[in-house]
């Protein structure tokens, strides 16, 4: 049993001053309003860290120089630890665009890592190869495709496919959305040139959730004399249409950020990486000889697309507070609540509350990452004795 003390935990009422957190085993027995020493307990003395959940990250490539595209267990392990070094306690590891049989791989070692106790990962996250050639952006254009029924619906059935990205022009794009619903795999939109009709179709169809918000989607536009709509005002109109938003300063700039969450809330925006398997490494290069890493970020070498980040869930939440002005407790949220929420996990992930998975990470006053609990594990702890 292990009593977390000395901190500022985040509930979901709001900040407790003076309590502690109680984990025993994988689970949180108690979030307590004292710090009253529990007999037998082994003390963490968080040192005044704000204690908040741990984060749930809905699209990363990789981590550590490694990708989840290679068809390695090792490779999704290396990725998945590196990712809790900063943070991350739940992982929906993503594939691009790419081949059936490497997306039967992927599947193949999901399970095996799904089916073990505790384990972080939730289930695999599928961007492509369902898309608009026009908003390919980093996505290989001679593998996009429109939905294939025989391929996406035998691939379903695995049921470790948690999310599945389309963009909601394509034909066939209705009944896709409709077999990931069948399915338990929660549809979104993404890299799409849509009309505002496109994605109130898709809306009604099941997709609420738009991937990398404001990134590889149409926007406001006009045809000769006249102003267009596009896929990004039509989720601005739908209120309860979630978005996640790559939070690294880079890809979507900060007073965008505060422009979404003006109109979307905490309840209805989270925060992702999006990142490479540079993320989290000392690498200076991708394995995509047309990619480059530029003033922090990754880009095409042309330089007409960015590729990707090489955040960590760590500098999201520095991201929000420090350059997008967000309280520390909307961040956090953004991170833990709103995606275990959008993918179904709230029950179990999300919070610190009674009965809830002890997944647990710790922020000093400048949103420096000081201490991860993974399922009771304690996996980092800049401030534990040796």
């Amino acid at each position: 049993m292990k009593q977390i003390v000395n901190g500022r935990i985040l509930t979901p009422q709001g900040w407790v001053e003076g309590g502690s957190v109680v984990v025993d085993g994988g689970s949180i027995l108690e979030v307590a309003n004292t710090a009253f020493p529990i007999e037998g307990a082994e003390i963490i003395d968080s040192h005044g860290c704000y204690v908040v959940p741990g984060g749930i990250e809905l699209h990363s490539h990789g981590a550590g120089g490694r990708d989840f595209m290679e068809d390695d267990e090792e490779a999704f392990r290396t990725a998945i630890r590196t990712h809790m070094h900063y943070g991350t306690t739940a992982i929906y590891p993503t594939l691009s665009t790419s081949t059936v049989p490497m997306y039967e791989a992927a599947v193949r070692i999901a399970k095996k890592l799904m089916a073990e106790e505790g384990s972080p990962m939730m289930g695999l996250h599928f961007e492509g190869p369902y898309f608009s050639t026009k908003m390919a952006g980093a996505q290989n254009p001679e593998r996009i495709t429109p939905p294939v029924p025989e391929d996406y619906n035998r691939l379903l059935a695995s049921g470790v496919i948690k999310r599945w990205d389309v963009a909601p022009e394509l034909p066939g794009a209705k009944e896709f959305i409709e077999a990931c619903r069948a399915n338990g795999c929660t549809p979104c939109i993404g890299h799409t040139a849509g009309t505002p009709e496109d994605v109130e179709m898709a809306y009604a169809a099941g997709a609420h959730h738009a991937t990398h918000f404001t990134n590889a989607m149409s926007s406001l536009h006009k045809n000769r004399e006249y102003k267009v709509a596009g896929v990004v005002e039509a989720v601005y109109a739908i209120p309860d249409f979630t978005v996640e938003v790559i939070a690294d300063g880079i890809h979507v700039p900060p007073v965008v950020m505060r422009q979404i969450f003006n109109s979307k809330g905490v309840e209805h925006m989270c925060l992702c990486t999006d990142s490479l398997a540079v993320a989290g490494s000392n690498a200076t290069r991708t394995f995509n000889d047309n990619e480059i890493i530029e003033d922090g970020v990754c880009k095409l070498a042309d330089r007409s697309a960015l590729a990707g980040s090489i955040a960590t869930m760590d500098r999201l939440v520095r991201t929000a507070v420090q350059m997008a002005g967000f309280s520390m407790e909307d961040a956090c949220r953004m991170i833990s609540e709103t995606p275990a929420k959008i993918m179904g996990i709230y029950d179990r992930k999300g919070s610190l509350e009674r009965g809830k998975d002890a997944d647990i990470i710790m922020f000093d006053a400048e949103q420096q990452l000081k201490f991860v609990m993974q399922h009771g594990n304690v996996v980092r702890c800049d401030f534990c004795k040796a």
